[in-house]
């Protein structure tokens, strides 16, 4: 799945949006693109589960 996240704009937002979607799915595979402000997740959990993490961490993200 693949969200964009419009406030991820620094390698400390990587870092954080990184660690929101692996607090809920430790085994998830993240790839963030801080150019094009998105990040694939490749995670058993669904799209909303993994959307409300990063929401609860002011990473709010849209599932594109």
């Amino acid at each position: 799945m693949k969200f964009n996240i419009p406030n991820m704009t620094c390698g400390g937002c990587v870092r954080g949006v990184t660690a929101s979607i692996q607090h809920v799915d430790p085994q998830a595979q993240v790839n963030a693109d801080l150019t094009a402000q998105t990040v694939e997740v490749t995670s058993q959990l669904d799209a909303k589960t993994i959307q409300q993490a990063l929401e609860a961490d002011d990473f709010p993200a849209t599932l594109i």
